[in-house]
């Protein structure tokens, strides 16, 4: 499948570019700076997922287009503006497929309660945990063929094991009551349901 890549080179943009191409994909990697790219077997483009334009021509000819963009931290506006120029750059390509990695903030914890809206939720992350949560809305919106894959409360550089549970709009959690999943586990996910869509228009997660 021809899959193009935004945000390769982030730390679970680089997980899901190393699966998809361990599965034989044809990617292009789209980055800004394509020296940060380090697997082989991409087409590494230079690109910027927050001019439409560059969306378009990157994006023209594949199959379908995965998003693990992620803002400097004290941008987290550029997210919302990336998926606006997104939505629309995929559009005018003809891309109806696309996958996205999404926040774990926006999953409820009890029925009408967001993880983002408890007490608890660490402060340092709010801000973008709540530019994730429009994020989903601006995809309900659309008419493409989305999948919003939120991690695990704690996603970090790990393991591949193959081995997670999946949910819906809950936030999974083990028996000791901790949510959790590595990156590589997290691209596993993302790239079987690219593989063998079951959540279009859906919201989805993953965790051990």
């Amino acid at each position: 499948m021809k899959v193009v890549l935004y945000g390769a080179s982030g730390m679970i943009g680089s997980r899901i570019l190393n699966e998809l191409l361990a599965r034989g994909h044809q990617v292009t990697a789209v980055v800004r700076n394509p020296d940060k790219v380090t697997a082989s077997g991409a087409i590494v483009v230079k690109g910027d997922i927050t001019d439409a334009a560059s969306v378009a021509a990157t994006a023209k000819g594949q199959d379908a287009a995965i998003s693990a963009y992620a803002p400097p931290s004290a941008q987290v506006s550029l997210l919302q503006d990336a998926t606006r120029s997104l939505l629309a750059g995929i559009e005018k390509a003809g891309v109806k497929r696309l996958l996205m990695v999404g926040g774990a903030g926006s999953l409820e914890v009890a029925p009408g309660v967001q993880l983002v809206d408890t007490p608890e939720f660490p402060a340092a992350w709010k801000a973008i945990a709540l530019a994730h949560r429009d994020v989903l809305l601006s995809l309900k919106t659309s008419s493409l063929d989305w999948t919003y894959l939120s991690p695990a409360a704690f996603i970090q550089p790990g393991e591949r094991t193959g081995s997670f549970r999946l949910g819906t709009t809950r936030l999974v959690v083990d028996e000791k009551g901790e949510s959790r999943i590595s990156a590589e586990d997290f691209a596993v996910a993302m790239v079987d349901e690219l593989e063998k869509p079951r959540r279009l228009r859906q919201q989805f997660t993953a965790a051990y």
